[in-house]
């Protein structure tokens, strides 16, 4: 009985190893087709995974790759399954918001990145986010009272005084914006739309 057993386990051990030696190979074949630009064939080695007892990661990966596509409603799906999977999970809010986005659902995407900055106040991809949505619906008072609130929780960050500067520049508060955009290029000397704007306004 006892010998039984040990090979039970044995057997067992062997098909566990070989399960995870075969789900490495898996992940790292994703990972080569996806540096390689070919998405697809990244998400399609995963399928046998998203049904797997710890799919969690696979399903968030499986909705990055379906957006890379442009398969913005299968990304979505993907999304919705992970957080059912980890309610709590900020990976599969903030993966959500990017195919809303890119579909132009501002207010869908705002309310999951909100969920986010209400777990996490500072979260600065949500944020960030957040802002490019205030972009999208226009709320440039929004968005100014927005993006001058983070820049002081994050002075260095280029990004989100480019967001200030549009705010400004939205609401013909041009001298501001100009400030703002000379803020971008000091640490960004290179960056077009400041060097852009600052030019047009001294012609």
């Amino acid at each position: 009985m006892k010998t039984f057993i040990m090979a039970s386990l044995l057997s067992l051990g062997l098909a566990n190893t070989a399960l995870a030696s075969e789900s490495q190979e898996v992940w790292q074949q994703s990972h080569v087709l996806e540096s390689k630009g070919e998405y697809e064939k990244a998400a399609a080695v995963l399928t046998p995974l998203l049904n797997h007892k710890a799919s969690e990661y696979a399903l968030l990966r499986y909705g990055w790759l379906n957006y890379l596509q442009g398969n913005y409603s299968d990304a979505i799906d993907s999304y919705k399954r992970a957080l059912n999977f980890n309610p709590r999970s900020f990976d599969a809010r903030l993966g959500m918001s990017l195919p809303l986005m890119a579909q132009g659902r501002w207010k869908e995407a705002s309310r999951y990145l909100k969920q986010v900055i209400g777990q996490s106040p500072y979260q600065y991809t949500a944020h960030v986010r957040l802002m490019a949505c205030e972009e999208g619906l226009r709320k440039w008072e929004t968005l100014e009272q927005h993006s001058q609130s983070m820049a002081a929780y994050y002075p260095s960050d280029a990004t989100i005084l480019v967001y200030l500067a549009r705010a400004y520049a939205w609401q013909d508060k041009e001298e501001q914006a100009k400030a703002t955009y000379q803020r971008v290029l000091k640490r960004f000397p290179n960056h077009i739309e400041a060097n852009h704007y600052i030019k047009g306004q001294s012609e």
